[in-house]
């Protein structure tokens, strides 16, 4: 009867808290203990932070987006 186009509710979001984490904490935190000055660690962090962030926005887009079984039979879609 119900269509079988469910996700599980498992731990989907893992991976955006893992990104997430990379880029607000990690990658600071690097730039910040390697003590080093100038524009290309500092672009190459803030590029990196800029990259982690989108690719978890994606991956959590793609995760948020449920499918609504449907109940309709085959014989009545038509």
């Amino acid at each position: 009867m119900f269509a079988n186009e469910t996700k599980s509710t498992g731990t989907q979001y893992t991976l955006t808290v893992a990104l997430l984490a990379l880029a607000f904490v990690f990658s600071p935190a690097v730039l910040l203990l390697s003590g080093r000055t100038g524009y290309l660690p500092i672009s190459v962090a803030v590029a990196s932070s800029a990259l982690c962030v989108i690719l978890a926005y994606v991956n959590w887009t793609r995760n948020s987006r449920l499918t609504i079984p449907t109940i309709q039979t085959p014989e009545t879609r038509q």
